[in-house]
């Protein structure tokens, strides 16, 4: 068996720790070989648009349906529902966004909310890996309604017989 020389086992260790280094800075295997990682999405999302139907004197069930079920509902502040959202994407920069709405009673007496929350367009654009979004066109215009053809007609059914009644006669529910 033939034994390493001190120059030969000193570059195999060195080939190793570089290796080791790579592996923890790129978290790849020279570059070529990364692990999958997923997106970690947490919380409530709320854009500009569910906000705007937030008012002063809401009830808490209202806010619950535009909002959805608040991230943090303390038990010791029963009148402060905390709505907060993270997402974290490998190889993006991390977005948290807080909200809270204030209640007094049961209804909404303030909302505290960035100024740079996103529309719901924006927000979309911002989680989409496709970065190629083609707005979805839902209504058409007057000119392209009166473009289309008129639906066809259906052919007329021939009248049925009004029922007249029982078939047949049943016998009596009781002996008698």
């Amino acid at each position: 068996m033939r034994r390493l020389t001190p120059p030969a086992a000193l570059l195999v260790a060195c080939i190793a720790l570089a290796g080791c280094e790579s592996l923890d800075r790129t978290d790849s295997l020279f570059g070529l070989i990364t692990p999958y990682r997923i997106d970690i999405v947490q919380g409530n999302a709320v854009t500009k648009e569910q906000l705007a139907l937030i008012k002063p004197g809401a009830t808490r069930l209202q806010v619950r349906d535009v909002l959805g079920t608040p991230l943090l509902a303390d038990p010791f502040h029963a009148d402060r529902w905390d709505y907060l959202f993270t997402l974290r994407r490998p190889g993006a920069e991390l977005q948290r966004r807080s909200v809270v709405v204030f209640f007094d009673g049961d209804r909404v007496k303030s909302v505290e909310a960035p100024n740079d929350l996103p529309t719901e367009r924006e927000f979309v654009a911002s989680i989409s890996r496709n970065q190629k979004i083609t707005p979805v066109k839902l209504e058409l215009t007057e000119d392209e309604r009166k473009a289309l053809p008129p639906p066809a007609r259906l052919p007329a059914l021939p009248a049925e017989p009004a029922p007249q009644g029982p078939a047949r006669a049943y016998p009596p529910l009781e002996p008698g």
